[in-house]
């Protein structure tokens, strides 16, 4: 247990102390504003504030975490040995920077309230984050900050106790085409063929009438070969199916086919399964609602998580509607297609709405990457940035989940390197 003196205690500052001690280094805290309890206190103890009370492990302030709302901050990026820091402080602190201010500024995205630039579909771009423009987009850098700050104890306390920690592996599953060409309906394989015609993708036409007769698994019907791969291995997966409407005619299906609700049951029956939000429902309580009780009514079971369709995250209101819903995780904090820690951490966090200054039961699972992101690399490009991701998660015993889609599993040859990843690469660090 580690005590923390602070004068004032703020929603921000307990928020913050509480992801990095305990959910990050596995530490719990306890919080006093007392001199007395804290001089009077034996085990580990630190003060966070703008003045040290005396030669104590002091950790200065830098002031953003006393306040409420919003407003600009100046931000200036420094090398700190093999990584950044930002918010300096002065040298009567333990560290140069404020780790805890910083850590706060990213893991409550607070640079996405403040003013800018969004992309076509209304996300907020990699371009515009400070990670992006400063160089540690692929660090994830409030872990690495916690793990300097776990040093910084164990000089002044060398018995502090930490548990044991390893890396978790927890791939994503998206599924807003679970098929190609079956469970389409008369009209949409009608369609089908008439735009295969008329395009001469005659190839199509033959695949899509060997599927309709029966004769030749659907190309995108990968789901029983990625659970028998996840269930000899050892890490979780977790599946997210559409059941709102996609954004493209040839994309979409009927839902309300009953081979469509077993597939999903199948799937159910030997993991974890969530809603993605169709685009058009995204901040319209009422339509989340619906697609959410469609969910709960095929799997009999409350809807645990969910992803954004796009991957498309507008602060707080999104969020906040998850809350309302009693979703518990959400896995869109990503950049659709850019390789990196959206939050600047690979540890689960909760949600923290900078309007309100609550913390939330809503819980973020961040995820490093999606396939999307290496549309445009070479083979070798995607293994390396893959491999130093893992790497940089695995030096703070984080978790590292990509975010595949059913697709990247089909038999096709240029798939053969995302099979490759899931059912062999992620099970090495999974042991």
């Amino acid at each position: 247990m580690l005590l923390i003196y602070t004068k004032n205690l703020t929603p921000r500052i307990s928020y913050i102390f509480k992801h990095i001690c305990l959910r990050i280094l596995g530490v719990d805290v306890v919080f006093t504003s007392a001199i007395e309890e804290f001089i009077a206190h034996g085990g580990p103890k630190i003060s966070y504030g703008k003045k040290p009370l005396g030669n104590e492990l002091f950790f200065q302030s830098h002031g953003l975490l006393e306040q409420q709302g919003l407003e600009a901050v100046d931000i200036t990026v420094k090398k700190w040995g093999d990584t950044f820091g930002f918010f300096s402080v002065s040298n009567s602190s333990a560290l140069p920077f404020d780790i805890f201010a910083a850590s706060f500024f990213m893991l409550s995205r607070y640079e996405e309230y403040l003013p800018h630039v969004k992309d076509e579909s209304g996300r907020f771009m990699a371009t515009e984050s400070l990670a992006f423009k400063e160089g540690f987009l692929e660090q994830p850098i409030v872990d690495i900050w916690a793990y300097i700050f776990k040093d910084k104890l164990l000089e002044t306390f060398p018995s502090m106790n930490f548990p044991e920690k390893k890396i978790t592996i927890h791939p994503v599953v998206t599924a807003a085409q679970p098929y190609a060409y079956r469970q389409k309906g008369l009209f949409r394989s009608v369609v089908g063929y008439f735009n295969s015609l008329f395009r001469a993708k005659f190839k199509s036409i033959i695949n899509r009438t060997q599927v309709i007769l029966g004769l030749k698994r659907d190309p995108l019907d990968s789901f029983k070969w990625i659970i028998n791969i996840a269930n000899r291995s050892n890490f979780t997966v977790t599946f997210f199916f559409l059941l709102g409407n996609a954004l493209t005619f040839n994309e979409s299906m009927n839902t309300h086919r009953q081979k469509f609700k077993l597939l999903i049951k199948y799937v159910a029956d030997y993991h974890d399964v969530g809603l993605i939000f169709s685009f058009n429902a995204l901040g319209k309580y009422r339509e989340l609602k619906s697609e959410k009780q469609r969910l709960e009514a095929i799997t009999n079971r409350s809807l645990n998580c969910s992803i954004n369709a796009e991957f498309l995250v507008n602060l707080p209101d999104i969020y906040r509607h998850l809350v309302e819903l009693e979703v518990h995780r959400d896995f869109t904090m990503v950049f659709r297609e850019t390789v990196g820690f959206r939050a600047g951490t690979c540890t689960p966090f909760l949600f923290y709405d900078l309007d309100y200054e609550i913390k939330t039961p809503l819980v973020v699972h961040p995820a490093a990457m999606t396939t999307n992101a290496f549309n445009k690399k070479y083979t070798s490009d995607i293994e390396k940035t893959i491999n130093n991701i893992l790497t940089s998660v695995n030096n703070v015993n984080g978790t590292f989940t990509m975010i595949f889609s059913n697709k990247d599993f089909s038999s096709e040859e240029s798939n053969k390197l995302w099979r490759a990843i899931f059912s062999e690469k992620l099970q090495k660090y999974a042991s």
